[in-house]
């Protein structure tokens, strides 16, 4: 019954919104306006902004930003959950708005002038003047406090202070025994059952943590690997079990799994390992969006070096905001760093660590392996 339900209040959300006028938003005669009450029981509040540092952008599959976090504070104060989405222009915003795509626009639009039928609120937010239950509730809640709060919470999280809050441990912890550190082992067992070098997944677990089970970043990411909370329980991981160095581990195993179904269109494995780590940092939706840009310039969407620059660009205005462009802004100078930093750190590993102290050989290129390979290998065979 359940799910007839929730099927049954999409389909209504979906009629009543398609009943509303398309010229900004004005219901047509005798249909019912789009209002609190249907917010409320479908459960969901459809937000519209532009894409940027200082609105909205997702990192590892949460959202950041100041628009964005106004609007999720004020979605919770109605009892609904938040549907962020993102509009290429101002245009866009009111089309979206407008036509009953978006419940309201989380932007700034004090500077343009507004149609009639479109109400503005404080904030330079703004609600379809048919929805007067949903603009009164944003009365009740807004106070000029609540941004001011977000505000400096959004702040102190950029600060390099707040990035990861870890114990950076020694980068290599015996380099005559060929130790990189104290969970060699879980990184060797989880990297034997994906087929990746564990000298690679070494050298990403101290990028993420400097080997510090307990670190914790800005975003909420937790742990060795770094994984979000949400991340790991679609992984399998509890929340209980973030710290937890093996589980930590085996969860980002799984997820490099993922990443490497989603780029199984690379064809080259090297390759593919540059673009796996990219999107283990800074999504991989976003990777696709430097991917669409470099193929549209006539680069390689199959090199990580013709892709590269793009997601630099990706924190510019004129990039995040192509119409090529889904995810919108990534900060790319950190994820070109982060594959760049780990790229460094697993050839530094590779000449001084122990291949595999399981006694699974990664193959040398020109050599066949000497012993079977993982059932699950997708790396291993180019990494030399």
């Amino acid at each position: 019954m359940a799910l007839f339900s929730v099927l049954g209040i999409t389909a209504c959300r979906q009629e009543n919104r398609a009943s509303q006028s398309v010229m900004f938003g004005q219901a047509d005669e005798g249909s019912e306006a789009y209002d609190l009450e249907d917010v409320q029981a479908a459960g969901e509040l459809i937000a519209v902004t532009l894409s940027g540092p200082d609105t909205y952008y997702e990192y590892r599959g949460q959202g950041f930003g100041l628009q964005f976090m106004m609007a999720q504070a004020f979605a919770n104060s109605i009892g609904a959950r938040l549907r962020m989405e993102m509009a290429s222009d101002t245009a866009q915003l009111l089309d979206k708005l407008s036509s009953g795509e978006a419940d309201l626009i989380a932007f700034d639009l004090d500077s343009l002038p507004l149609e009639a039928s479109l109400r503005p609120m404080p904030n330079g937010w703004a609600v379809r003047t048919s929805s007067s239950q949903l603009s009164d509730a944003f009365l009740k809640w807004w106070q000029p406090g609540i941004r001011d709060q977000l505000l400096a919470t959004e702040q102190a999280r950029k600060t390099p202070a707040n990035r990861v809050r870890r114990q950076m441990q020694p980068a290599m912890l015996s380099r005559s025994k060929g130790t990189i550190s104290r969970y060699d082992d879980h990184l060797i067992r989880a990297a034997q059952r994906i087929g990746w070098d564990w000298r690679l997944l070494a050298a990403q677990c101290y990028q993420e943590s400097g080997f510090d089970p307990q670190a914790v970043s800005w975003a909420g990411a937790c742990g060795l690997m770094q994984i979000m909370p949400a991340t790991g329980e679609r992984l399998g991981l509890s929340r209980g079990d973030l710290f937890d160095p093996a589980r930590n581990i085996e969860a980002a195993a799984r997820y490099i799994a993922q990443l490497n179904s989603t780029f199984s269109d690379i064809g080259n494995r090297h390759e593919r390992i540059y673009f796996i780590l990219a999107a283990y940092n800074g999504g991989a939706g976003h990777i696709r969006d430097a991917m669409a840009l470099a193929q549209s310039a006539g680069r390689s969407a199959q090199r990580w070096s013709d892709v590269e620059p793009y997601v630099l660009v990706l924190s510019s205005p004129a990039s995040y905001r192509h119409p090529l462009v889904k995810f919108g802004y990534l900060r790319g100078d950190e994820t070109v760093d982060y594959v760049r930093q780990i790229r460094n750190r697993w050839a530094a590993y590779r000449g001084a660590a122990r291949p595999h102290s399981t006694g699974h050989q990664p193959p040398v290129s020109g050599r066949k392996p000497s012993r079977v390979r993982p059932r699950s290998s997708f790396i291993n065979d180019s990494i030399q």
